[in-house]
């Protein structure tokens, strides 16, 4: 829904634009995607190799308008409305909204703090409850040494370490744990697995609401929408090192290394 209502968004504000944007190149790295447009402007999506069949025998050979090698010089829009592509090319199509958005929000009048964590906008001295549904493990690691009280909402148990399982709640009880929460963190890779529409939908309207990771730099006016508070995304500085940081296999940490990235707090100024 939210990823339909963005495309939809652009589409209807800005499709001559979108039609004269080119693809310059796109990286499909381990952990991260990158592509970057004509404009300059580049975006991220996760990787996640959950959703795509890696097995060569296992898979059709598929030679179509967006088949590897094929990917670059096409136009933004083209990409964006292209329905038959792989599970690889929809991590494409997500890095590619985000590298669109980004264009949008440096010429917006956004409420942004730079070079700041959403997770340092928060009073973990105030032992407040905080569920964060995705390993993610910086945030993890620092609410659970914080007074705080600490909920791990995961859909997969094997992701989460030993030190951290006693906090660890399957994801299928959301609806309990929401309620109980004062803060609720949401990794950007809900974007790309279709969580995030159902996650919200459970999410009581008093909470704060916080998207963060390379993969939350969605333009905000529809995650805001959506009761999004704060969106904790990334703004690429480098494009050149951090396309080669992705192709040797760097993880978010890497991305940052160098000034080659900065994070961004993207602050809802209507709630």
């Amino acid at each position: 829904m939210i990823l339909n209502e963005t495309l939809d968004f652009f589409k209807e504000k800005h499709e001559t634009l979108l039609k004269a944007t080119t693809i310059s190149r796109a990286n499909i790295g381990l952990f991260f995607t990158a592509v970057q447009l004509s404009s300059g402007y580049c975006g991220l999506a996760s990787t996640d190799m959950n959703l795509v069949n890696c097995c060569p025998q296992d898979r059709k050979k598929e030679f179509d308008a967006f088949s590897p090698g094929k990917i670059s010089g096409q136009t933004l829009f083209d990409l964006l409305i292209y329905t038959n592509g792989s599970k690889i090319l929809e991590i494409v199509k997500l890095a590619a909204l985000n590298a669109f958005s980004a264009a949008l929000i440096a010429k917006s009048n956004y409420h942004i703090i730079e070079d700041k964590d959403p997770i340092e906008l928060i009073d973990l001295d105030n032992k407040i409850t905080v569920c964060v549904v995705g390993a993610f493990y910086s945030y993890i690691r620092k609410i659970a040494n914080s007074p705080s009280k600490l909920i791990l909402l995961e859909l997969n148990e094997n992701v989460v370490s030993d030190d951290f399982k006693k906090y660890y709640v399957p994801a299928d009880k959301a609806s309990e744990v929401f309620p109980q929460s004062d803060v609720i963190i949401i990794t950007g890779s809900t974007l790309m697995n279709n969580t995030i529409d159902h996650i919200l939908d459970l999410i009581p309207d008093d909470k704060k609401v916080i998207m963060v990771g390379p993969t939350a730099g969605l333009y905000p006016d529809i995650l805001f929408k959506h009761g999004i508070n704060i969106i904790g995304s990334t703004r690429i500085i480098d494009a050149d090192k951090t396309f080669q940081a992705i192709s040797e296999g760097a993880a978010g940490y890497h991305l940052f290394h160098n000034n080659n990235a900065q994070k961004i707090c993207l602050l809802n100024d209507s709630k």
